[in-house]
Parts: C-alpha cells; structure tokens; sequence
C-alpha cells in the first residue's frame, strides 16, 4: 500500500504566502493538490501548473475548476511556463507563488513511472510521459557523459566505477536492474543505513527531466509575474536545488560578493527585487514523525517589492 500524500511544509508555506479571500496565487507544482487545497480554503484563487499528466487530470474534477469564474485554473505546462501561461489566461501579476521541486509522492509511488527502486517498474523517470527516458539515456549515452552526470547531479564520487559498470550491464529496462547494477558497482551491504543507488536514481531523474535549468528558468519567471509585496516560497530537497534558491534570492536581494584586499567591494546595482528572505526553514520533529519523506526538505521564501524584473531591465 502506498504511503498518503503529505504536502511538506504545509503549514510554513501558507504562512508565508499569507493568502487571504481574492488572493491569486500560483502553484507551480500542482502534484496531489496539497499546497493548493489549503490556499483554495483560504479564499485564494489558484493557477496551478505541472506538466505531468496524471496530476492535471486528477484536478481536473475538483468543484473549484467548474465554478464561475473558475477558483482553480490548471495548466498542464512546465513551471518555467508561468509567465506564457498566466499571460494566456488574462492574468498580468499574482500575490504569491509556490513552488516544491523534485518528485513529488504520487510520482515514487507508482511503479510504472519508474522514479524509484522500491519496487521494480520500468526505467522511466519521466515527469511528462514524453522525451527521453531514462532507459534511453542509460543505453544510448556514452560512458564519460553518463559519469558527469551522476557526478553532477548526484554528488556521486564513483561516478566512473557506476558509470562503467553501467555501460557494461547494458541494455537496461528496469529500476530494480539498475539499482543492483548501482549497488554492486559501489558493494554495497543489505541493512546499510543508506541505499548507495538513492544518489544515482537522483541524478538520471534530474537529467532526463532537466530539472535544474527547469528551476533556474522558474525562479526568473516567478519575479516576473509577482506584484509588489506578493511572496515567493520554494521547498527543495536537495543541496543542489536549494544553492540555487539561497543565490537567487541573494542576488535578487541586491546582496553582491564582497571586496577583499586585492578588489574593492562591489556594490549593488539594481534596485532589489525581493526583500526579507527568509533562513531555511526546516520541518518539525513532529512533521517528521509524521512524515519521514519531509527529511530533507528546505524553505525559503522572500517578499517581491517594487522594483523591476532584472529579466525586464536587461531586455530594455
């Protein structure tokens, strides 16, 4: 039996997108409709995106799709889509967006998507059910490339042992031969706190979806489309993903490297496009007992103010 779905953070996020009655807010990563549903009770109308078909759909019977004028808008695009897609659908500015990257539960607990080792499926890893899967990857790319991607994406320091041992097992058609295929490459013991195929998985993942430049583009767009004092707020996973919030937010913060002896200090330039960003913020204990998933996950989030895009002012 699959675990339930549990949106991370909940209670953190919607405090800090502080939603109230007519509020318009984005949900970038629709999924099960966690995050959403809260904002739905709180009087907020909502334009959710995810470009996984099966999450749009099951929001497509939601009541709040149907009322007039509809409370729920789906978008079954990318999230690094907002500003096409909001612009599609007569919305100029928003008061808040919320994004919560990665995978998300309905995804791990289905073994057909093949995202995860649990239980085998096929080798898929394909948040949009088209492009490249991870199988195709694994068997068509060469050796050197799949090892700078398990090394960049998944911090893997055997990158090339895993990537060899890869290439000589090939072809592969399922998780759980990949998994093993990890696993021996690395030796890995049965009752070893941590299975040593979590950061490979993670890495084909991020490849076959390009989540990372996915979220880069995200980020940009979410400063597009937010109005003065509307909130940004973004859970990640993982250390990659949260180095890019910490440096967008800094940089959209006005905040620049500091001088050292050698060079003077750099000033800011443009005028800030957010403020008070918040310190990670990290589940309870209480939530983890609640939800072991929640383990890694990171918050931040940040109030846009008034000042232009940077996107917009490097276009003029």
């Amino acid at each position: 039996m699959s675990a339930p779905h549990l949106p991370v953070l909940i209670d953190e996020v919607i405090a800090a997108l502080a939603p109230v009655p007519g509020s318009v807010i984005v949900d970038a990563t629709f999924g099960a409709g966690g995050y959403t549903r809260r904002l739905l009770d709180a009087g907020a109308t909502v334009h959710a995106f995810d470009r996984d078909p099966d999450a749009i759909a099951a929001g497509s019977v939601w009541p709040e799709t149907g009322s007039q004028p509809p409370r729920l808008v789906l978008h079954p695009r990318r999230f690094s889509e907002l500003v096409a897609g909001l612009a599609e659908a007569g919305v100029a500015a928003v008061d808040g967006v919320v994004f919560d990257i990665g995978v998300s539960s309905m995804q791990l607990d289905q073994p057909a998507r093949g995202f995860a080792f649990s239980s085998d499926g096929p080798l898929d890893m394909r948040m949009s059910q088209e492009g490249e899967s991870a199988a195709d990857f694994l068997n068509e790319a060469d050796e050197a490339a799949i090892a700078d991607v398990l090394y960049n994406y998944g911090e893997e320091r055997q990158s090339r042992r895993v990537a060899r041992a890869i290439v000589a097992a090939r072809p592969l058609t399922t998780t759980g031969e990949l998994a093993r295929v990890v696993r021996k490459a690395l030796g890995y013991r049965p009752g070893a706190p941590k299975d040593p195929a979590t950061r490979s998985f993670q890495a084909i993942r991020i490849h076959v979806n390009g989540e990372l430049d996915e979220l880069r583009a995200a980020l940009a767009a979410a400063e597009q489309v937010l109005a003065p004092g509307g909130r940004l707020a973004v859970v990640s996973f993982h250390s990659l993903e949260d180095r890019i919030v910490k440096q967008f937010l800094r940089d959209a913060g006005g905040a620049k490297a500091g001088g050292s002896r050698h060079l003077p200090h750099l000033a800011a330039v443009d005028a800030p496009s957010f403020k008070r960003p918040s310190a990670a913020i990290r589940p309870s204990e209480a939530e983890l007992a609640r939800n072991p998933r929640a383990r890694s996950a990171t918050l931040r989030w940040a109030e846009r103010t008034a000042a232009p895009a940077r996107e917009r002012r490097v276009a003029a």
